[in-house]
């Protein structure tokens, strides 16, 4: 059985992270999300995929290439206009004649669930519980079938939400051809769906156990803090004297771990990295390559992306922190408001108690700087000696 996986969105309400690169390949745990896709359903008997690629494509294209790192087979259709998930699983029509997987690239769901679903016949469509339905498509059903999808419904006629993960047949193409545009202006493979539903056509459902999706860049937050624990620990460094590693710890190649530092795992740490002396990494904390920890740093469930620095007294919590990023002697990020309340970020509320600051790439702050809880810095800002950030900010700004 092939997988088609849809990757070429841009994920706007993944700003400032997503300017530069497609959400798929925003880091969890060191690894884009869809790699995590990808190993899930190769460990459930996948071995040929089709990706259907189109905003900074050639960053997928460069990372993935062939599939032969992952011993599968992977080839690439580009939906040069983004156009709904419709239009995108059309651009690979002719990769499959037979039963196949669908996926959204931008979700979270293990080998069991894929392989349950694969098992099934007709079409299938993934189905998860949900406590909050904000956002999301919710799917009513009736003995055994679905009989409609809604797309973000004002009162949901359940807690059922679309996990997006289907099993679909060739015949699926038809309807794919007579659907028109929804509301929004996209094609939407759940209109596709509906349009069989109405027609009389069966399309059943399979309850997931697992399933995170990442709307929001706090989200990546959340999908790291269940992610790190599976990482396989390992020590392929150096590690000087009087270094302290609690709990599991991965340390990639080239990595130097300098004395006095304390790491309380799971903490993933990637290649070439400069980390310490006397520095202090707390659990579900996820550092990639090239970077460097430096003296006095404190870091908390965070997201650290690669070629970023904090060389000097910085304190980072629940944040995720671009690609080449620069901080300070003595920058710090709030994390928890005074009164303790759940953080908004601009009008969304979050729902998290504790939340710091979301930074794009190559964002540079002087000595002292300050980052309030919940703000967007946008890519290439630049935050001056003993400024304080807050809220959200567009790229390229300046803040003295």
């Amino acid at each position: 059985m092939k997988a088609v996986i849809l990757a070429a969105g841009e994920g706007r309400r993944m700003h400032p992270l997503t300017y530069t690169r497609p959400k798929v390949m925003l880091p969890i745990a060191n690894k884009p999300i869809l790699e995590h896709l990808l190993i899930q359903a190769k460990k459930a008997g996948i071995e040929d995929f089709i990706f259907v690629i189109g905003y900074h494509g050639e960053t997928v294209r460069r990372y993935f290439g062939d599939g032969n790192r992952w011993r599968v087979n992977i080839d690439y259709v580009t939906q040069r206009r983004q156009l709904g998930t419709a239009h995108a699983l059309r651009m690979a029509q002719g990769f499959v004649d037979s039963k196949f997987l669908l996926l959204n690239g931008d979700i979270l769901v293990k080998e069991s669930d894929i392989a349950r679903i694969m098992a099934r016949d007709g079409i299938i469509l993934g189905v998860i519980e949900a406590e909050n339905t904000e956002d999301l498509g919710v799917v009513e059903v009736a003995r055994n079938r679905v009989i409609r999808i809604y797309e973000k419904v004002a009162i949901p006629p359940s807690n059922l939400v679309n996990a997006g993960i289907y099993l679909l047949t060739p015949g699926i193409f038809d309807a794919l051809a007579r659907t028109r545009r929804s509301p929004r202006g996209e094609y939407e493979i759940t209109d596709s769906l509906q349009l069989l539903i109405d027609e009389g056509g069966p399309v059943s459902y399979e309850k997931l156990d697992y399933w995170l999706d990442l709307g929001c860049p706090w989200d990546l937050l959340k999908a790291n803090e269940s992610t790190v624990w599976e990482i396989e620990p390992g020590n392929l460094g150096e590690i000087e004297e009087n270094v302290t590693i609690k709990g599991r710890a991965s340390i990639g190649k080239g990595t130097v771990i300098r004395a006095n530092s304390y790491i309380s795992g799971p903490v993933v740490i990637g290649e070439n990295c400069e980390i310490g002396p006397n520095c202090y990494i707390r659990p579900v904390t996820s550092i990639g390559n090239n970077c460097h920890i430096g003296n006095g740093v404190e870091i908390k469930n965070s997201i650290i992306m690669n070629g970023t620095k904090l060389p000097h007294q910085n304190y980072v919590g629940d944040s995720v922190i671009g690609e080449r990023c620069n901080f300070g002697a003595g920058t710090k990020i709030a994390n928890l408001r005074l009164n303790e309340k759940e953080i908004r970020v601009g009008k969304i509320e979050t729902r998290r108690r504790k939340l710091g600051a979301i930074v794009g790439d190559e964002v540079k702050t002087g000595i002292n700087a300050s980052i309030n809880v919940g703000s967007l810095i946008g890519n290439a800002t630049w935050i001056g000696p003993g400024a304080v950030a807050s809220g959200v900010i567009m790229p390229d700004s300046r803040i003295f």
